[in-house]
């Protein structure tokens, strides 16, 4: 069954970085579209961005355009999103997702918290 296991994430103060993993499993990962969400209590899962299958294109969302940057490598089955620059309104839980045939898959989640 599709899977998606995430790591990282953690609290950083303003200014600092961080780099989210997912390890995906159970489909054919270099075929398929990778998303990064992020979801704050009270508001809607909202889109970080997302990379190509063959990862050569990634589309951001307007607020982290040139402080985040995802990759991927189909051979290990691995997307990431590296953070820079981060700033307390990317404070949320982050997730990654793909859709296969029409089913959306999540990872389990994981906090990112940016306090000074």
């Amino acid at each position: 069954q599709v899977e998606l296991v995430q790591s990282g994430g953690g609290s950083v103060q303003p200014g600092g970085s961080l780099t989210l993993s997912c390890v995906a499993s159970g489909f054919a990962f270099r075929s398929y579209r990778m998303t990064w969400y992020r979801q704050t209590p009270g508001k809607q899962r909202e889109i970080v961005g997302s990379i190509s299958p063959p990862g050569r294109v990634a589309n951001y969302a307007d607020s982290v355009q040139g402080r985040f940057t995802i990759a991927r490598d189909n051979d290990r089955n691995t997307v990431t999103l590296q953070m820079n620059s981060l700033k307390p309104e990317d404070t949320a839980e982050y997730f990654c997702g793909v859709s296969v045939l029409g089913t959306e898959y999540w990872g389990q989640g994981t906090q990112v918290t940016v306090s000074s």
